[in-house]
């Protein structure tokens, strides 16, 4: 075996990922040779010697269920004491990061704040607003301020949610929601979104409501981008950059490196917060989040992320159900194993209120109410967490929520006004008012040129924190591994299972020239997957207490060659004494109809053709297949000296399990180390996963696996 040598252009990886040309896409070894079947594989002797589950059958375990979508039932199981609750909370927050694209988090960059066109209304005035949350980007809104402010005052900021800043309801709507009970005036009571601001002000509180993405004053990136996306774009179609390799967002190239809507709004949020913060008047330690729906949505991310809200009303989405439908509510890996109750708790143990509704919070009171308040019992703060129970009002903000909230306001920023706080009407902005952009204060640019500046500081932001350490990653491992590292485990999402956990059913044994093919299924229990699974051994060279872990792009049939007997490479183990230890995994050999591997990822069932629809709830199938690995793994713990043997296109897997877990493996074998993410062409390619380009691609799976000590060599 001879050591792996990178040449010179792979050695910076990064440097070469942002390269302004597009990079071809060379298909994967055993894709190609999957493409070039003209029958089925399970027609071959290899495959029929290597079956495991007898029959024409496809094996199956609970990853053949339907894929999880946004509409699922996302229960949450809090953890009994309050130390499995901060340990899971440290990991979910991490992930929240990763999934928004935020890990590391950019450069906070001069706002270059802007405030003018006061408008004056009794008891607080309204500003417009505009400040740019990476250079060139501009988020605009309203700053509501009290008419007196004497010293320092809370802040409040509000993400409107869908509507935009300016949803008017019409007078026939708002008469209507007036008699139900739902408004009470008819000015304010037409735009909701303002009127709890104008409250709030009222109240003392310095409020900025800003424009989510494609709302309002906020065009740069269009509303039908950020909230309609349905197809890819000429621009993009089939992994295509632009001419100077831009790429927008929905691309592969964004999802690659976890570029999304989302995640800028949130980005968009946190900057808004700096904004708020830096007001003179504000006090920064009195800092609150509110907002319903879309917005409400911004809020549990708020609180998950940033540790300034100390109080928040995230209202509309804290849900075992329905999880948010826009495309600006989803970002791959948000949800992977968990849900916005969730995620709401992670702004335990300060003070949180919502509501239920009769929409998709309708079962809160008893199926996500109770889990938050068994979190905030862990502090013995099971007060600061409050829901009540409207559901005979539908989806809303309503008046009566909103009073809900002043009360929470008043309470957890100390407010100390007279209860109960009685929201009064207020005449609206006219539309030259209401206007952020005016003469004297253009409107930016927008537009594809301006999204993919947008996709290319996010990435030179990322890259200039991850390839300096990638390309120290040797000399100084642990910022390595703390950043890097940590992205790639949350990615994969597990990490080397329990021994305890695996079983094996012996299946039958069957004699070969010289050597004996055990097959047997080999199950995690805990997730209820199993692997079809074959160990050969010869029956005439010694044992040398090897185990080879046989990884292939096709499977376990690629143990034996076309006549059903070993193949060259592996008889050479075999006459040293090897215990091999070949595998499908998911999507390969047992797992599909004809025997090989998939072509193409699944995806939920939705028209919309955005990978943050099947991403956000559940894991890549490259992820899943690097999960067998790790089955595997803790299946060969203690059999001895293992090695990874990796060929056709399953080197990636191999590197991306002994990266992300502490096994006995004390050699990783390669056909190739030339694989990149960065090169796929399209979400649906069975090798595509969240993240995995922006994160050094295979040049750093191979870097972790080099810092644990393990030999990587290629194979001859």
């Amino acid at each position: 075996m001879k050591r792996l040598s990178w040449p010179p252009q792979l050695r910076y990886p990064l440097a070469a990922l942002l390269l302004p040309t597009a990079i071809a896409l060379t298909a994967p070894a055993h894709l190609a040779m999957a493409q070039e079947a003209t029958k089925s594989a399970r027609e071959t002797p290899a495959f029929q010697k290597t079956q495991v589950v007898s029959g024409d059958a496809v094996h199956k375990d609970s990853r053949s269920q339907p894929l999880t979508d946004l509409n699922g039932h996302f229960h949450f199981d809090p953890p009994k004491t309050l130390e499995a609750w901060e340990a899971r909370a440290e990991d979910l927050r991490t992930q929240v990061q990763i999934a928004t694209g935020l890990w590391p988090m950019p450069e906070r960059t001069p706002l270059n704040p802007v405030i003018h066109g006061a408008v004056a209304r009794d008891g607080f005035s309204i500003e417009k607003v505009y400040f740019e949350s990476i250079p060139g980007h501009f988020v605009s809104g309203f700053l509501f301020r009290p008419e007196t402010i004497n010293g320092q005052v809370p802040g409040i900021l509000c993400p409107h949610g869908h509507g935009g800043r300016m949803h008017m309801y019409s007078v026939e709507d708002v008469r209507r929601k007036i008699t139900l009970g739902q408004e009470r005036f008819e000015d304010s009571g037409r735009s909701p979104k303002l009127a709890r601001c104008a409250q709030l002000a009222r109240m003392g509180c310095v409020v900025f409501i800003f424009d989510m993405i494609g709302y309002a004053d906020s065009q740069q990136l269009s509303y039908d981008l950020a909230h309609r996306y349905g197809e890819p774009r000429d621009r993009y179609a089939g992994g295509k950059t632009s001419e100077d390799g831009g790429w927008g967002f929905f691309t592969v190239q964004a999802e690659s490196r976890l570029q999304s809507i989302m995640g800028m709004q949130t980005w968009n949020a946190i900057r808004s917060l700096d904004f708020l913060e830096q007001l003179p008047e504000v006090d920064p330690k009195r800092l609150a989040v509110t907002g319903n729906s879309g917005g409400g949505t911004q809020t549990i991310l708020l609180g998950a992320l940033d540790e300034r809200p100390i109080v928040s009303f995230p209202n509309g989405m804290v849900s075992v159900s329905m999880q948010g439908g826009c495309t600006c509510e989803n970002c791959s890996l948000l949800r992977v194993g968990s849900g916005n109750v969730e995620l709401a708790a992670l702004m335990a143990p300060r003070p949180q209120a919502m509501t239920a509704a009769d929409d998709w919070t309708i079962d809160m009171m008893t199926d996500g109410y109770p889990e938050l308040q068994q979190v905030y019992q862990l502090y013995g703060k099971k007060d600061n967490v409050l829901c009540r129970d409207f559901t005979y009002f539908p989806h809303n903000f309503n008046y009566v929520s909103r009073a809900m909230m002043y009360h929470w306001m008043n309470k957890h920023l100390q407010l100390k006004l007279p209860e109960p706080i009685v929201e009064e009407d207020w005449p609206g902005l006219t539309e030259e008012e209401a206007l952020v952009w005016t003469d004297e204060h253009p409107a930016p640019a927008g537009g594809p040129e301006h999204e993919e500046a947008v996709t290319r500081f996010l990435t030179e932001q990322a890259q200039a924190k991850i390839q300096p350490l990638l390309k120290n990653a040797a000399e100084n491992p642990e910022p390595f591994q703390a950043l890097v590292g940590k992205a790639w485990e949350t990615i994969i999402g597990r990490k080397l299972p329990n021994k305890d956990a695996i079983e094996s059913d012996a299946v039958e044994t069957i004699s070969l020239k010289d050597a004996k093919l055990e097959k047997m299924l080999v199950r995690l229990t805990t997730q209820d997957e199993s692997i079809p699974v074959v160990k050969l051994r010869s029956t005439k060279s010694k044992p040398n207490g090897t185990t080879v872990l046989w990884l292939d792009g096709n499977g376990k049939a690629s143990l034996l060659n076309e006549q059903g007997a070993p193949s060259q490479q592996a008889q050479q183990w075999l006459d040293q004494g090897a215990t091999i230890l070949a595998a499908d995994l998911l999507g390969q050999g047992e797992f599909t109809e004809d025997g090989n591997p998939t072509q193409q990822q699944r995806v939920v069932s939705n028209p919309r053709q955005y990978a943050g629809y099947t991403f956000t709830y559940n894991p890549s199938l490259f992820v899943h297949r690097v999960h067998d690995v790790l089955t595997l793994l803790a299946y060969a713990q203690g059999s001895g000296e293992v090695i990874l043997s990796a060929t056709s296109g399953a080197e990636p897997i191999a590197a991306a399990a002994l990266a992300v877990s502490d096994s006995q493996a004390k050699e990783l074998q390669l056909q190739a180390n030339d694989f990149r993410f960065a090169n796929l062409k399209s979400y649906r390619d069975p090798e595509f996963t969240p993240g995995a380009a922006k994160y050094g691609d295979m040049p750093a799976l191979l870097a972790l696996v080099k810092n644990k000590g393990i030999a990587i060599t290629q194979i001859k």
